[in-house]
């Protein structure tokens, strides 16, 4: 059996905190100290989510979106920190740092997208960017979909892509930067109306794959690399933690 700080010390060896943005809030974020037994992994702590990783008897949760973003003025019964803290659930959150880390976000989307060869870009190295088998726009928005399960919107730059530059969940601001390390496409969760604009003007395709789609896939990544470093301790991967979002 584990504890809390041996756990959070293994996280911060894979992905150190130092590698999170300055605006971020990263870390052990709730610490009701104490063994591990149960891990539940997810992508966003919610009040689903609590109850799941309470009906699971877990000591913890490891999320990749903080549960404490904003400064706290105030907690009150029924807030996510509470409900934390009243059932003993500690919470250790991996955000931009878990972005940027070998084998992070963006390394498994790229394993997903089977993107070969990435390699760090942007300031902060949190993007990522490779190569493809010579393609196009329409045939990457297909094999994204098939891969992410995911609903597509796209800027088509009706030309030839061979490197592809990846970034999990809110990316459409590091278009620019994907232009500079010489991307034909960026791949990302979301983007601005104006992003889609600078993409045309600028000839690089974009696809838009939501950011739930784009970021979902390193909670059963995270599990078994948890399960792996901690083999005495049982690490599930969230059910109930979903896309917020209804499509029609």
């Amino acid at each position: 059996m584990a504890t809390i700080a041996e756990v959070h010390q293994y996280m911060e060896q894979f992905a150190p905190s130092t590698l999170a943005e300055s605006w971020d809030n990263v870390g052990l974020l709730v610490d009701c100290g104490g063994a591990v037994a149960k891990i539940l992994v997810a992508l966003d702590i919610t009040d689903e989510v609590i109850q799941e990783a309470a009906e699971h008897n877990c000591q913890l949760i490891v999320s990749h979106h903080p549960v404490i973003f904003k400064k706290l003025a105030a907690v009150r019964s029924g807030d996510l920190v509470f409900q934390l803290i009243q059932k003993g659930i500690s919470a250790l959150c991996m955000h931009t740092n878990l972005d940027a880390a070998q084998g992070g976000v963006n390394d498994v989307l790229c394993d997903v997208l089977e993107i070969a060869q990435p390699t760090a870009f942007g300031e902060e190295g949190i993007g990522r960017i490779g190569v493809v088998n010579s393609t196009n726009v329409k045939q990457l928005v297909s094999h994204c979909k098939e891969r992410l399960n995911a609903r597509i919107k796209f800027v088509d730059s009706n030309r030839e892509i061979q490197k592809v530059a990846i970034i999990g969940g809110s990316g459409g601001s590091m278009l620019r930067d994907a232009v500079a390390a010489g991307a034909d496409l960026l791949v990302t969760g979301e983007a601005s109306h104006h992003d889609a604009l600078d993409a045309q003007s600028m000839g690089i395709g974009l696809i838009v794959a939501g950011h739930y789609a784009t970021e979902f896939p390193i909670v059963s990544a995270l599990a078994d690399k948890l399960q792996k470093q901690f083999p005495d301790v049982q690490v599930l991967c969230s059910q109930q933690n979903k896309d917020p979002y209804q499509y029609v």
